[in-house]
C-alpha cells in the first residue's frame, strides 16, 4: 500500500465534519424501547465518536460543526474540550436548532434498534460560511460523514470543505454514515453520495451503504471487489466495505485486498463498533503503518466497543487496544490477505 505523505506544515491530525448528537443508551437492555424506563446519555454521532477515539489514540484532533445554543450544546463541547479536540469551528446555531438526539434500544447482545430526532438538527445547520479554508489546510485529513450530506447547507458546507482540502492535498475520508432520516429519496441519496465517493482518498462504509450509493437492488449480484475498483478508478487509495457479523473487505490501490474478521467478545450490543473501527484504522494509517496492521488494530478497537454500554465513552487508548490484541487468542488470525477478486458473498465478474 502506498503511504500517506503529509507537508510539515500540516500540525492537526484529523478534522472531522458533521454530526454532534446525544446518545441514549437503556440502562434495562434485553427489552424494547417502550419497555425502557432510564437512559444514560453519553456524546454521539458518527463524526464525533470518530473523533473522540483518534482523540484517546493521541491524534491531534478537530471539528467544524454546530451545536445547540443550549445546555446540551454546552455539553457536548465541553466534552470535546476535556477530550483534547479543538472546538473553535464548533458553533451554536442561530435560529433555534437542537442537537440530533439518538435513542438506543439493546434487544439483546446482537438485536439493536435506533430511534433518531432529527427535525430541526443544528449539525444540519452547518453552512459554507463556517467552513475554513486556512483550517482545513492545516490538516492531513478532512473526515466527511454521509449524514451531514443529507440537507442543504449543510451538503454545501461539506462540499466547500472538499474543494478546499483538494486545493491543499489534505486526504479526504468519506464515511458514507446513511441515516435515512432527513434524505428525500434513495435517487439523492446516490447522487451525493456517489460524488463524494469519488473526491475521497478513504472510502468506508456497509455492503447496503454502498448499494444505496450506486442505487442497485439488493438482489444484485455484483462482487465487493467491482464496487471497490470503480472508486479506486476515481483516485481512493483504500476503500473499506463492511458486512456486519461477517466482517469486512479493504481493498487497495496497489491490488491488494484483505478479508477483516472479528475478535471474540461477550457482546453488550451490536452499534458503535464501525465508528470505533475507523478510529483506529485512520490511527493506524497515521502512523505509518501497512494496512493489514491498521485493519487488525481497527477490529480490535470495534471489539471492545461493542462490548460496552456507551460509544464515545468507550473509546480506547492504542496502548489498552494493543494489550486487548496481546491478550487474544486470535491475534494474527483476524486479517487474511485474499485474492483480489474474492468476495465475502460472491457474484459474477465485473461488468
Amino acid at each position: 500500500m502506498k503511504k500517506f505523505t503529509f507537508a510539515s506544515e500540516k500540525d492537526i491530525d484529523v478534522i472531522a465534519v458533521g454530526r454532534i448528537a446525544i446518545d441514549l443508551n437503556p440502562n434495562e437492555i434485553h427489552r424494547t424501547l417502550d419497555k425502557v424506563n432510564t437512559f444514560t446519555k453519553y456524546v454521539g454521532g458518527s463524526p464525533a465518536n470518530i473523533a473522540v477515539g483518534l482523540a484517546r489514540l493521541g491524534k491531534k484532533v478537530g471539528f467544524i460543526g454546530k451545536v445547540s445554543d443550549d445546555a446540551f450544546g454546552k455539553y457536548v463541547t465541553d466534552y470535546f474540550i476535556e477530550k483534547g479536540i479543538d472546538v473553535f469551528h464548533v458553533t451554536p446555531s442561530s435560529n433555534g436548532e437542537v442537537l440530533g438526539l439518538t435513542f438506543t434500544e439493546i434487544s439483546s447482545p446482537t438485536e439493536s434498534q435506533i430511534l433518531m430526532y432529527r427535525e430541526g438538527v443544528a449539525d444540519l445547520a452547518l453552512a459554507p460560511t463556517d467552513i475554513s479554508e486556512d483550517y482545513i489546510k492545516r490538516a492531513k485529513f478532512l473526515l466527511i460523514s454521509g449524514t451531514a450530506l443529507a440537507a442543504s447547507p449543510s451538503r454545501e458546507a461539506c462540499f466547500l470543505a472538499m474543494t478546499y482540502a483538494k486545493k491543499h492535498d489534505t486526504k479526504i475520508i468519506f464515511d458514507i454514515d446513511y441515516r435515512r432520516y432527513t434524505w428525500k429519496s434513495k435517487e439523492e441519496v446516490a447522487v451525493y453520495y456517489s460524488l463524494a465517493g469519488q473526491r475521497s482518498d478513504i472510502l468506508m462504509g456497509s455492503r447496503e451503504e454502498f448499494e444505496l450509493m450506486e442505487k442497485l437492488d439488493k438482489d444484485n449480484d455484483i462482487p465487493d471487489f467491482c464496487l471497490a475498483d470503480q472508486y479506486l478508478f476515481h483516485g481512493n487509495q483504500i476503500v473499506i466495505i463492511k458486512h456486519g457479523k461477517n466482517g469486512s473487505l479493504a481493498y487497495s490501490s496497489d491490488r491488494k485486498a484483505y478479508q477483516v474478521g472479528s475478535f471474540p467478545v461477550k457482546l453488550l450490543k451490536s452499534f458503535g463498533g464501525g465508528d470505533a473501527y475507523a478510529s483506529a484504522f485512520l490511527y493506524g494509517i497515521l502512523e505509518g503503518w501497512e494496512l493489514a496492521p491498521s485493519l487488525e488494530l481497527a477490529a480490535a478497537s470495534a471489539a471492545r466497543v461493542v462490548a460496552s454500554h456507551s460509544c464515545s465513552d468507550a473509546m480506547s487508548t492504542a496502548e489498552e487496544i494493543m494489550d486487548f490484541i496481546d491478550d487474544s487468542q486470535e491475534k494474527g488470525k483476524v486479517i487474511a490477505e485474499i485474492p483480489w477478486d474474492q468476495s465475502i458473498e460472491g457474484g459474477r465478474s465485473c461488468r
